[in-house]
Formats: C-alpha cells, structure tokens, sequence
C-alpha cells in the first residue's frame, strides 16, 4: 500500500500520530478530555460576561468596536491562508527544484517527486481547512453583530427580564461559536508548521507535531495568559510596596 502511494510505512505512521495529536488536543482545548480548564474555555466564559454587560448599557460604541476588531482578525487570517495556498501551488510547480534542495539535507533520504506532491497536496488540505474555518469564523462574527444589535437596550425597562436574557444568551452563543472556528482555523495554520517536518524526514515530522505540541499545551493550560483569566488579584492586606508586580512574564 505504501509503495502504491509512493510513501513509506513510517511516513504513514507519522502521519496518523499527526492527525491523533491535532484531534486530542482539539478536545482538551474545549474541555472534553481533561479536567483543567484550557485558556480556550476561561475565554468563552469572558465572552458570555461581555454580552451579559453588554447588556446593560445603553451605548454600545464599545461593543462594535471590539467586534470590528474581531472580524479584522479573521479577516486577516483568511487572506494569510489564501496566501499560503498560493504558495503550495507554486511548490507544486517548482518540485524538482525543491527535491533537489531535500536531497541536500544530511537529516534522511529524498522523497521521490510523486511523494513530495502528495505531502504538498496534504499540506494543501490543512490550510482549505484553515480557510473555510476563518471564512465561516467571520460570518458568524458579522451574525455575532447583528444579534448584539437585537439585544434591547435597558433604558426604561429593567436589563434582567426573560426577553433580554434570551437575546443575551443568543449573542453569547454566536459569539462562542464564532471563537469556536476561529480557534480551528488558527490551530489549523499551527499545525501546519508542524507538517512541514513530513518535508524532511517521518521522524522529524514526528519530533516538529511532539515540539508543537508542547508549544500549544503550554500555552493553553499552563501559561501567564491563562493566569490573567482565571487569576485573582493581590488582597488589600498586602499593603503598600507589597502588591505583587503586574508586569507580564515572558512568554
């Protein structure tokens, strides 16, 4: 089977590890696989508070501000995917050329013309993806505005009454789901970093999918953005001169 798609046994191994890796931490991102509660998980209940304030004012400059931030985001990130896929085509073109360049490196054998096009054409799947997530990401943005406008505004009735509660609960949820994708699509071009190992070597593929990894965790379950969402802030007892300094840690 290996020799019929001109690819290896191990590129096929690395390649499932690749795809395992990418799943499983899609779902501990969203809080189906463990306990710990991802960066992922402590936005989207920030995102449900917004719009409950949200709410509760009559002016909602604010709000739309950050919403056209939002979709400029992802905006920006579809336009890069588009890019990228640009790019793969032009690999596509080029691919004795850049044969000849891995056939240079001292890390494992070249890939055969027929293997390289296949890993172009795999690398091609990821950033699509990429892009209809962001594509989809910003809709759902622009129907997260929509709903935001749909909220009633509190002058002249109280803002905790069944009808604001529901369009609140709509917004929020749009809201979730539109972060949802984005977060997909941004996984996606992470992922696609680590794709590029295939170019060289199974088990540098295998080695750049364990680095991003741990790169991705990290940043998810064990990082200062993380703390800054869940954390607390220093008590009053501390006193002058003995608050805990706010300046951001490296990351």
């Amino acid at each position: 089977m290996g020799d019929s798609f001109h690819l290896s046994t191990a590129d096929f191994a690395a390649l499932a590890f690749f795809l395992i890796v990418w799943v499983l931490h899609t779902l501990a991102s969203d809080g189906r696989l463990i306990r710990r509660v991802s960066l992922t998980t402590a936005m989207n209940a920030q995102r449900e508070a917004w719009m409950r304030t949200m709410a509760e004012r009559e002016i909602r400059i604010v709000d739309t501000a950050i919403m056209s931030g939002l979709q400029q985001g992802t905006a920006f990130f579809a336009s890069s995917s588009l890019i990228a896929l640009g790019g793969c085509f032009a690999l596509l073109g080029a691919s004795d050329q850049v044969v000849s360049v891995l056939s240079d490196l001292p890390l494992g054998d070249a890939p055969s013309r027929a293997a390289f096009q296949i890993k172009v054409f795999g690398l091609v799947l990821i950033l699509a993806f990429a892009f209809f997530k962001f594509g989809w990401a910003y809709r759902l943005f622009n129907y997260c505005s929509i709903l935001i406008g749909a909220v009633p505004i509190p002058y002249g009735e109280a803002s905790r009454n069944p009808v604001t509660e529901t369009a609140v609960w709509r917004a929020a949820r749009m809201n979730m789901l539109a972060g949802k994708h984005f977060n997909s699509g941004l996984r996606g071009v992470f992922f696609s970093i680590g794709y590029l190992g295939w170019f060289v070597d199974p088990t540098v593929f295998v080695l750049s999918t364990l680095l991003l990894l741990a790169v991705l965790v990290r940043r998810q379950f064990f990082s200062a953005a993380r703390q800054a969402v869940i954390g607390q802030p220093p008590g009053p007892s501390a006193g002058p001169g003995k608050s805990r300094s706010i300046r951001p840690d490296s990351q």
